[in-house]
């Protein structure tokens, strides 16, 4: 196993979030005839942009549901070497549990990926620098489709929202942690091992994460790497896996909730106190400065500002609450242990968000009582919610469950995340969403949080390095 990334065998998607590529579509495919999709596959290995490439034009990533690689042919001594995780999915009963997926966010509601809804076995991620080339590159793969044992399942379409803010209003894809070997600038604190996030590299453990391996005489063509165990080649070396989420966000109920529980004794409302509750809930506020940096007023520091700590700066939550969405998904230094243990743990539990928002923004910039007063729509919003990493149970999954969904979180009692937490309790049927933000003396209480996003289709995918595509598209079953 080597420790310098091999770029040309690691798909782009992993090492860059395509931001010169605005345009993008997610397309949904199933396989109805393993010999012709591999046909296909052969085609379109051709077209996958590698990680060694900064494209400006266009750029195309394909991955695989468990169920996918079965129906390309993989046998079962090679699947059951992927780990269980992938196996389950997301739509069994103890999943539904572990990820919190209840009342109009359960499976069974699911519009794709779910128990009742047609297979999705690939999934085709499709990029490029403005919509009409995005459209002429859709059409053209839509033409291989015919006779090769390919059916489109559900085009997924996103949009380009105003200053790269999502629906709510805020600046996203701040916070994203860098990949040790890829010669960018970053504090060690926010540089992680190149293992974490593919497969084939050392982790934050200083070990390998296990992937997914074949006898070597099924791969006759030697198109894998040989794997560290004898007898066995690599299918897992320069991949990794996708948590795929599509969260419906429903704006109106958002600034609806601030303005009720901001709102002044005569019945009017305060936008800026609507605004900065939110962004309490949010743990930054709309252009991306953190609230620890500056806890009163927006635009405090520069939006990408992530030099900040909580153990020193904050460690009461009073500029930022314990619950926010931001402290909760990437603790830093502020669990209950020291600073430098509190980093390891957190350093090993990290995602790369790669997601893309959907749907027309409700205003082109942030006004809360615009979003207020607006007309309810049946026009949808969201966001597709990528994530990657080499580990799904240690890392998107500890994530879900033990931060996100945990009600008592790094010491807290009845809360979930108040941005994208469910909080619908099953026990009992009923909704107990609480934020409560600390002060000096009584502390604030929010109560009656409703589920702000709404989960519509979900699946795990395996996005496999390019040599470990050429052995699928010729795998012999």
């Amino acid at each position: 196993m080597s420790e310098q990334l091999e770029l040309h065998d690691i798909q782009g998607i992993i090492i860059r979030g395509y931001s010169k590529l605005p345009a993008a579509h997610f397309l949904l495919l199933s396989v109805k005839d393993r010999i012709g999709a591999r046909q296909w596959l052969s085609m379109i290995l051709k077209s996958i942009t590698p990680g060694d490439q900064r494209p400006e034009e266009s750029a195309t990533h394909i991955a695989f549901t468990f169920e996918g690689l079965k129906a390309l042919g993989l046998q079962h001594d090679v699947m059951k070497t992927f780990p269980l995780e992938f196996e389950d999915g997301m739509t069994t009963p103890h999943k539904q549990f572990f990820l919190g997926d209840f009342a109009a966010s359960a499976p069974e509601h699911w519009e794709w990926g779910g128990p009742h809804t047609p297979a999705v076995h690939i999934l085709l991620m499709l990029y490029a620098k403005d919509a009409g080339l995005l459209d002429a590159n859709l059409d053209a793969i839509r033409r291989d489709f015919d006779g090769l044992g390919i059916q489109e399942v559900q085009l997924l379409e996103t949009t380009v929202l105003y200053e790269r803010k999502e629906h709510f209003g805020f600046h996203d894809g701040i916070s994203q942690p860098t990949i040790k070997g890829l010669r960018r600038n970053d504090n060690d604190e926010n540089c992680l091992e190149a293992g974490e996030f593919i497969l084939g590299y050392k982790n934050e453990y200083g070990q390998y994460t296990p992937g997914p391996t074949v006898p070597a005489p099924v791969d006759s063509g030697n198109r894998l790497p040989q794997s560290s165990a004898h007898d066995l080649h690599d299918l897992g070396m320069n991949g990794s896996y996708i948590a795929f989420r599509q969260f419906k966000q429903d704006v109106p109920l958002f600034w609806k909730f601030m303005a009720k529980a901001t709102q002044i004794a005569d019945g009017s409302w305060d936008e800026n106190a609507m605004i900065k509750l939110a962004s309490q809930m949010v743990g930054r506020w709309p252009d991306g400065t953190p609230l620890v940096l500056s806890p009163d007023k927006d635009g405090g520091k520069p939006e990408a500002n992530n030099a900040f700590d909580y153990r020193h700066s904050d460690p009461d939550g009073l500029k930022c609450p314990f619950a926010a969405h931001i402290r909760r998904s990437n603790p830093k230094d502020s669990l209950d242990t020291d600073r430098a243990t509190s980093i390891a743990i957190v350093k090993k539990h990290r995602i790369l968000r790669r997601g893309r928002s959907y749907g027309p923004p409700l205003t082109a910039q942030l006004k809360p009582l615009d979003c207020l007063n607006a007309a309810e729509t049946t026009v949808e919003r969201g966001l597709h919610f990528m994530s990657i990493n080499a580990d799904i149970g240690r890392q998107f999954e500890f994530l879900q469950n033990g931060w996100i969904y945990n009600q008592k979180f790094n010491g807290l009692y009845e809360e979930r995340d108040p941005l994208i937490a469910n909080h619908h309790n099953p026990q009992d049927e009923k909704d107990t969403g609480t934020f409560r933000i600390p002060r000096e003396g009584l502390r604030t209480r929010i109560t009656d949080l409703p589920e702000f996003v709404q989960v519509k289709g979900a699946a795990y995918f395996f996005i496999p390095g390019l040599r470990a595509l050429s052995f699928l598209a010729n795998v012999n079953p």
